[in-house]
Formats: structure tokens, C-alpha cells, sequence
């Protein structure tokens, strides 16, 4: 079984098991479905190779309703799906946007569940091709800033989220993640005046607080970033995410009481008891040691954090 970063803490990685036979599971449930014919990369094979001989009369309806589009889902199919773990999203998503290739909302649902996944190749894939069709498409542009920050290239992520930058200047999203990016693309004042003005257009912001509290607790300031993070978790639209980047500082101070008071309140039982015990670990404490005298500690594995707040 392989590891999975707990969802939140944009660094020290409180990990838990995860299936191992997802991928295989999503490529056997796609290639079971003539839609997903040519999905990641393989061309489908084009109508007129299937006619090699005349039609014979009583061929003819039955070739006539093979050639015939395939109908995209209802809207109240797609809001249902959007509730399916990402195995089935994927599932979902991959056949209509097979089904429709210029339908950047499918595309851009199938790469987001792939990226859940950490498929991360096949999420650049896909939003790409959307992007192909719909180059102003702002949220093909973040998924996809989103997938390459997954696979490790933060760097290529800075073009498609200046371009949604540039398309939506008035839109935090973009700007908070470019902030991030910067960040681990180690350009800290670039990192912070990204943050300061993603707060700007969208004030207090959870996702924006706790990431920009985060910055601070990379840099040895813990106290503001518990600071940013309680005034983040009171927050109308606050998540799990933040309330467990909050236990996350908390624990490096050694807060340990309310650290496990909001690791019980989010996680399951043997899930907190795992997280609480990496703060009694040597790797724990000199992982603080290294924020304190001023070293990056964290790494990235997504930016839920900018997908999921509310946008104000």
C-alpha cells in the first residue's frame, strides 16, 4: 500500500494508507467503456475505418445508432458526481469528456480527479487538452497550475496562473496560489506581496490566512501564524484544512492539549493518535528546530487550500 499526505498541512506530511489499486482499477473501468477509447493519448479510430464493407440493409439501423453522439449527462448527474470518490469521478468525467472533447467543464473535472488520485502526469494531460480548446479557460488554467505543483515542477505552474491572473485580475485564486509557487520556487517577498494582495481583493480570507500563516511558520514565527490560522478557523467558510494547519502550529510549540483537541475533532481515532505522535518524534522536533532558525521545512503536495474556500 502507498502513502498519502493527510489533506492539509502544506508540509510536515501526516500520512495514511490509501488503495493501491486505484489506477489500475480507474484504466480497467475505462477500458471497459467504448467512450474511453483514446483517453490519455491513444487515438481513437475514426468512423470510416469501421466501414470497410457496404452495409448490408439490415446493418444499416444498427450502424446508423453507432455513429449516432453520444448524450452528455444531465446537470443533476454531474452536481451528483461531483460527491463520488475520485475513482468513480474519474470514471464519470473521463467518458464525457470522451464523449464531448470540447467540454472544458468534463475535462476539467476529470483532471481534478486524477490529481486526487496523484495521478499528476495524466491531470497536466488532460487540463492541457482542454486548454488546446479553451485557452481562456480559468479553471483549466488553475488545475492545471494545480498538477504541475503535484508532480513537482512549481516553476511551469507560474505561466498558467499569471494568464488566469491576467484574464481575471479581480479573482484571488490565482493570485494566491502564484503566492504559494513563489514560495517554493524560492522568491519569499514575491510569496508575500502575492498573499497580501490575494487578502486585498478577498478579506480574510481562510485559505489565503492559513497559507500566508504557514510562510510565517516556515520562517520560525509560529506565534503568527497561530495568530493568522484562529482568525482563519473562525471564519464563516473555514474547512478542516485549516483547523488542522492550526493543530499543525500548535503542536511545533508544543501546544499539545489543543492540538489533540482539533486533531480528535477532524480525524478518525487512529489517524490523530498517528499525527499526535510525530510531535513526540526527533524528526518533529528538529523540523521545528529548522522553522525557527529560519529554514523551509514544508512541502507541497496540492493547493486544495485555493480551490475549496469560498471565493468572495
Amino acid at each position: 500500500m502507498c502513502a498519502q499526505t493527510f489533506m492539509c498541512a502544506r508540509g510536515f506530511r501526516f500520512k495514511h494508507l490509501a488503495a493501491p489499486t486505484a489506477a489500475a482499477a480507474l484504466a480497467a473501468l475505462l477500458s471497459a467503456t467504448p467512450a474511453s477509447a483514446g483517453l490519455f493519448g491513444s487515438k481513437p479510430k475514426p468512423a470510416a475505418a469501421v466501414a470497410a464493407a457496404p452495409a448490408t440493409p439490415a446493418a444499416a439501423p444498427a450502424a446508423k445508432a453507432q455513429a449516432k453522439p453520444a448524450r452528455k449527462s444531465s446537470p443533476e448527474d454531474r452536481a451528483a458526481a461531483d460527491r463520488f470518490d475520485p475513482l468513480a469521478r474519474a470514471a464519470f468525467w473521463g467518458r464525457e469528456f470522451q464523449a464531448d472533447p470540447t467540454d472544458a467543464e468534463a475535462g476539467v473535472a476529470l483532471s481534478k480527479a486524477l490529481r486526487a488520485m496523484e495521478q499528476y502526469e495524466e491531470a497536466i494531460k488532460v487540463s492541457g487538452q482542454v486548454l488546446v480548446i479553451s485557452p481562456k479557460s480559468i479553471p483549466a488554467l488553475l488545475e492545471n497550475a494545480r498538477a504541475l505543483v503535484g508532480v513537482g515542477r512549481p516553476f511551469y505552474a507560474i505561466d498558467p496562473l499569471n494568464r488566469a491572473k491576467a484574464l481575471a485580475p479581480k479573482d484571488w485564486r490565482p493570485i494566491s496560489m502564484l503566492a504559494v509557487v513563489y514560495e517554493l520556487t524560492e522568491r519569499p517577498d514575491d510569496a508575500l506581496a502575492a498573499y497580501q494582495q490575494a487578502l486585498a481583493l478577498s478579506p480574510d480570507n481562510p485559505a489565503v490566512l492559513a497559507n500566508l500563516a504557514l510562510f510565517y511558520s516556515a520562517r520560525g514565527d509560529n506565534a503568527q501564524a497561530e495568530t493568522l490560522l484562529r482568525k482563519a478557523v473562525a471564519q464563516p467558510g473555514a474547512s478542516v484544512q485549516e483547523r488542522q494547519n492550526l493543530a499543525l502550529v500548535l503542536g511545533l510549540q508544543g501546544k499539545m492539549a489543543e492540538a489533540e483537541k482539533l486533531m480528535r475533532q477532524d480525524l478518525p481515532p487512529e489517524i490523530a493518535a498517528n499525527n499526535l505522535a510525530y510531535f513526540r518524534t526527533p524528526a518533529a522536533k528538529q523540523s521545528a528546530g529548522a522553522a525557527a532558525a529560519g529554514g523551509s521545512t514544508r512541502s507541497w503536495n496540492t493547493l486544495e487550500g485555493a480551490q475549496s474556500a469560498p471565493r468572495r
